[in-house]
């Protein structure tokens, strides 16, 4: 199979591009800007482990005008570069809307016109917004975007809808991520900030009163699903599928379980709650199980456990 992975020495694209190049008969063809949201030494690092395959091709583009599927013609697309992050999103709209929303379309409109057999592309729980009632299921009504960032990944799943009626007939499947952390992960999410300040005796925020929820998800378990999507051995054409752990913690037993895989207390410091801020995430997995046999075992404090292991070695 070959396949191109976008935003390859991202977090969730640097394992999803590892585990298919662990099968020598895949080709993972990965593009990637490396910008600097967060340290590119990270994402570098990251890229240092994909170039040690044999299997696999690195192009450093934009998705915004590259023209990647043209060229190399993959069987499969899984497309992962984004512009990420709830807060950032807040002061940079523009940026937002070019990057997810014309680098989307940029993409599928290629793989539609090469005939691609499946493009699997990430969409967030984020899109659920202020909703209360949970757990979120796909069918939900949405129309309460928080953020520009939850209004991009929003736009995406509504061009793929279109897409595949009017011009297409390729199986088009977005994955709703919930909370994803594990090693490699984003310097900018909660695990990684608070592990890390904790590691370095450093002060960690805390935004309100320790009661908003989140439903954190390992990456090992979201890689799993992303590349049954990309499978797809259900023959799934058009779909939005929710990736989560459906067992969400607040915020103040996730600082709890911070302390307790590292052993150490943590310096809280409480401040209010930021713009953009949702009170829960939640996902209802019983369709992700029905068309990908997706089935999350991680638990929270085994996965915490593994972050705090790589970052001390970092």
């Amino acid at each position: 199979m070959k396949v191109i992975v976008s935003g390859c020495a991202g977090f969730i694209g640097s394992h999803t591009s590892r585990k298919l190049l662990q099968d020598p008969n895949n080709i993972v063809i990965g593009i990637d800007n490396l910008n600097d949201y967060y340290n590119v030494k990270q994402k570098e690092e990251n890229l240092k482990n994909l170039q040690k395959y044999d299997n696999f091709i690195f192009v450093k583009e934009d998705i915004v005008n590259t023209r990647i599927i043209e060229k190399y013609k993959p069987d499969k697309v899984c497309h992962l570069a984004a512009c990420a992050g709830v807060r950032y999103s807040i002061e940079n709209p523009c940026l937002y809307s070019r990057v997810n929303i014309e680098g989307f379309i940029n993409l599928l409109d290629q793989a539609c016109k090469a005939n691609v057999n499946t493009f699997v592309y990430a969409s967030s729980s984020s899109v659920y917004g202020l909703e209360d009632k949970v757990p979120f299921k796909e069918d939900l009504k949405i129309d309460k975007c928080n953020s520009p960032y939850a209004v991009t990944k929003r736009c995406k799943e509504l061009f793929a809808d279109m897409y595949h009626r009017l011009y297409s007939d390729i199986s088009i499947i977005g994955l709703r991520f919930f909370t994803v952390y594990g090693p490699y992960g984003r310097p900018d999410m909660a695990p990684y900030k608070f592990l890390h300040s904790i590691i370095n005796n450093k002060e960690i925020e805390q935004f309100g009163n320790g009661s908003s929820e989140r439903d954190y998800t390992y990456v090992e378990d979201i890689v799993e699903g992303v590349v049954a999507a990309l499978e797809n051995k259900k023959k799934i054409q058009c779909e939005v599928i929710n990736l989560g752990n459906s067992k969400p913690i607040t915020l103040k037993n996730f600082i709890d379980t911070c302390e307790k895989v590292s052993n150490q207390k943590a310096n809280i410091k409480v401040i209010e709650n930021q713009k953009g801020d949702v009170p829960i995430t939640f996902a209802d997995t019983e369709k992700a199980k029905r068309l990908l046999d997706y089935s999350p075992n991680t638990d929270i404090e085994i996965g915490l456990r593994k972050t705090f292991d790589w970052l001390k070695q970092i």
